[in-house]
């Protein structure tokens, strides 16, 4: 949370006696001028009209320079519109000339806190305090210069100094709230939230605080409130944006997060975090690819950011290019050479390229600073198995298994293990309990039939490999293995018929084979700008499978290239009926 977004109102020049200054050096129509000026910039301003009093003030500052109350009133108009570099030129200016203008050291101790140099404000801000009586705004300022600075305890019984001078102001509370936030002081931060909201029910700033304190806490629910409520309020607000996505993120509805992610980075494009948290929610929902640029921004602006480059090697990984995402892996470790998350991510990597000696180092050595994380010893034990280090592998895979009970994937594995030592006993009992923690893989039953029907368990088989043929319907192999048990128990006919399934299903599966050949050359074509060429590639996709939705769908895009508006519909219509009907 920033203190510098809540700006007080600003003490301007309020007594037309400083013009004074001007009249007694009236000895020339110049200085007759800069007097008239100051007077419409001063009515100006009273009336709100900052852009023309920022002009006329100019116009006092270049007809008499060495007036000081011309600077000093620059100043303030430039601090006003936002112009804190403009203003601090102005007013230490204005200083320089007269150390003892009030207005314009409140000015530009509150502009330096804008800038961020705190150094400099707090002494100011000490200054005017000294000299008696400041208002509730200075007080406040001198508490934000003080938490920028890295005071933040010291900040907090200002703030409440400043309070007490102006008990009703919402916004002070509001203020007071996040220093205690920002000392992790959750209770005390959310008491005064709730006490800014009493005073003022309408203060976007206090609900958004107050949500982002409940999601710190865990207490979604409310704070989905509050930040739905900060958002009504201010619905161009990009932190609003960002906090609603984080803590929608929170709640598990990462597609509810995103468009606020989206809509935060539309309204600040360099919010750094926010497109992190975007990348991690596209990340999470299996958009790997949609992912990798905004990871790849996000460490453009922050080269330092591990955990960003280890999400980007993640997704470079999901969507097989572990290659590149060696190096990425490699900057993490660097930045965090202790981390073992790190050490497994650069590990898998190596494992999807087949480099299995350096898998197997990364996973040991991630193993050194965590050994009792199951995921570790199961990649390890994995990295054993493709290299056919058996016995290892059978070590590493029955520790990841005790360590991680309710994991399927190590007495899978084992199960697949034991079957090629030709331990089917074994082999069995850790397929059934890998099969009772993930009961919906169809390989998994498709398996543990083979395994009965070389234990000459027909019965058992058969059961197998029928709950794996409901679970893949279109996979040929359950049905010729279930063929061979049928034909064990002198079921001839049913065999038969398996057989014949299982040949349908192989011919199909080829003619998808050779359609997903030609709609991809096809592709290849289209984006050579070849369209005849691919729309005969597109055809003969088609004419190997006809349900092959992905050709019907180019095979559209490339008509409407051509202007065949009516051939592209007709295509579609197949597209969408063979989606709907696979």
């Amino acid at each position: 949370m920033d203190l510098n977004n809540f700006m007080p109102r600003l003490c301007f020049l309020t007594c037309l006696v400083l013009a004074c200054s001007l009249a007694a050096q009236q000895t020339s129509p110049r200085m007759q001028q800069a007097d008239a000026a100051f007077r419409a910039g001063y009515a100006a301003a009273s009336d709100g009209d900052l852009a023309k009093a920022r002009d006329q003030f100019q116009h006092v500052v270049e007809l008499a320079p060495q007036i000081e109350e011309g600077h000093s009133a620059l100043g303030s108009v430039l601090y006003q519109q936002g112009d804190y570099a403009g203003a601090i030129k102005e007013l230490e200016k204005a200083l320089s000339m007269k150390p003892a203008d009030k207005a314009a050291q409140e000015n530009l101790a509150l502009a330096y806190t804008q800038t961020g140099a705190y150094r400099k404000a707090l002494p100011l801000f000490t200054r005017l305090e000294e000299a008696g009586a400041p208002n509730a705004d200075i007080i406040a300022g001198h508490a934000r210069a003080l938490a920028g600075a890295g005071e933040v305890t010291a900040a907090i019984p200002k703030m409440q100094a400043a309070i007490a001078a102006s008990p009703r102001n919402g916004g002070l509370y509001d203020q007071l709230g996040v220093l205690y936030a920002q000392t992790q002081n959750w209770p005390a931060a959310q008491q005064v939230f709730s006490q800014a909201l009493q005073l003022d029910p309408q203060l976007a700033s206090a609900h958004l605080h107050l949500g982002a304190v409940l999601s710190n806490q865990q207490q979604i629910p409310a704070a989905l409130d509050e930040l739905s409520t900060a958002e009504r309020l201010a619905p161009n607000d990009a932190a609003t944006q960002f906090e609603l996505g984080k803590a929608l993120s929170a709640a598990n509805r990462d597609s509810e997060a995103a468009p606020h992610f989206e809509k935060a980075i539309a309204l600040q494009p360099s919010f750094t975090e926010a497109t992190n948290q975007l990348a991690m929610v596209l990340q999470r929902s299996g958009k790997e690819q949609e992912s990798i640029p905004l990871f790849e921004k996000v460490i453009a602006a922050q080269p330092q950011n591990a955990s960003a480059l280890i999400n980007l090697g993640l997704a470079l990984v999901q969507t097989g290019k572990s290659k590149e995402a060696i190096p990425y892996y490699q900057r993490a470790l660097a930045l965090t050479p202790k981390d073992p998350t790190a050490h497994q991510d650069i590990g898998v990597a190596y494992l999807q390229q087949s480099d299995l000696d350096d898998a197997i180092r990364e996973f040991q050595t991630g193993l050194t600073l965590a050994p009792g994380n199951p995921q570790l010893h199961y990649n390890l034990g994995l990295a054993y198995k493709l290299k056919d280090d058996a016995a290892r592998a059978i070590s590493e895979l029955e520790t990841a298994a005790k360590l991680d009970p309710t994991s399927p994937d190590p007495p899978y594995t084992l199960g697949i293990l034991y079957m090629q030592q030709g331990r089917f006993d074994d082999a069995a009992a850790q397929l059934r309990a890998a099969l009772t923690l993930r009961p919906e893989n169809g390989d998994g039953w498709a398996t543990l039939g083979s395994v009965y029907k070389q234990q000459a368990k027909y019965n058992e088989a058969v059961e197998a490999l029928r709950k794996a043929i409901t679970l893949l319907p279109n996979q040929p192999g359950p049905h010729i293995t279930l063929a061979g048990v049928l034909q064990e128990q002198g079921k001839r006919d049913e065999a038969a018929a398996e057989r014949k399934t299982a040949a349908d299903l192989t011919r199909v599966a080829v003619n998808r084979q050779r359609a997903t050949f030609a709609t991809n050359t096809g592709n290849a074509l289209m984006q050579k700008g070849d369209i005849a060429d691919a729309i005969a590639r597109y055809q003969e996709a088609i004419s190997s499978d006809p349900g092959y939705a992905e050709a019907h769908r180019q095979l559209a895009a490339a008509y409407e290239r051509q202007g065949r508006t009516a051939d592209a519909q007709a295509e579609k219509a197949k597209a969408a009926d063979s989606a709907e009907h696979p």
